[in-house]
């Protein structure tokens, strides 16, 4: 599979990249949590929710194309978090990376979280993901197929994982655009914002 693959719906893209092997800085790790993330309200997917929401800019660019790229973003201004755009160039849609298993490099992965934390808990968690994988800032816009690159991805099988909320964010709260792999406790928990509308009120 390529970045082709990925020129296709964020929730489509989540599909897809349940179970991909995500390979960064002297580890690797398959994921098993997923979000997506649409774009603005004059798009096919409108997101309250998504960073790409008012339009382009600045910070948000790297979220309208090519597919297959790697945006990143600091959440709270402190943990770095890593989405892979999706859809075709000048369409925004991401796919937010949530939580992994570390298959190879637990020795950096740990040196990198803290040699306290305990495996599962490794890369549970978009921040925890990227600090174990050793994604930075500088990686956003990198082309995540190429293998020159710092980030790779690759696809693999059509996995079905199972729907629910979106974790944390207060507008379009209620919709099931998170996806995760059963019977993995590296899985996060389901936290709804204390901001957003009550449950069943938002879409």
């Amino acid at each position: 599979m390529s970045a082709a693959d990925l020129q296709v719906d964020p929730l489509t893209a989540a599909r897809l990249l349940l179970g991909a092997e995500l390979t960064g800085r002297d580890a690797s790790a398959v994921i098993v949590e997923v979000e997506a993330y649409g774009g603005p309200a004059d798009g096919p997917w409108p997101d309250a929710a998504s960073h790409s929401f008012r339009g382009p800019g600045v910070r948000n660019a790297v979220m309208f194309g090519p597919a297959g790229t790697l945006y990143t973003y600091r959440s709270h201004g402190i943990h770095v978090c890593a989405n892979v755009v999706c859809a075709t160039d000048g369409v925004a849609g991401a796919v937010l990376l949530r939580a992994a298993v570390i298959e190879t490099g637990h020795g950096p992965a740990w040196a990198r979280r803290g040699a306290a934390v305990r495996e599962a808990a490794l890369a549970r968690g978009p921040g925890n993901l990227c600090a174990a994988l050793g994604i930075t800032m500088d990686d956003n816009g990198i082309d995540l197929f190429d293998r020159r690159s710092p980030v790779r991805i690759s696809l693999g099988a059509l996995l079905v994982g199972e729907t629910g909320p979106r974790v944390g964010v207060s507008k379009a709260a209620d919709r099931p655009w998170r996806m995760w792999l059963p019977g993995h406790p590296e899985v996060s928990a389901y936290r709804r914002s204390p901001r957003a509308p009550a449950p069943g009120t938002s879409d």
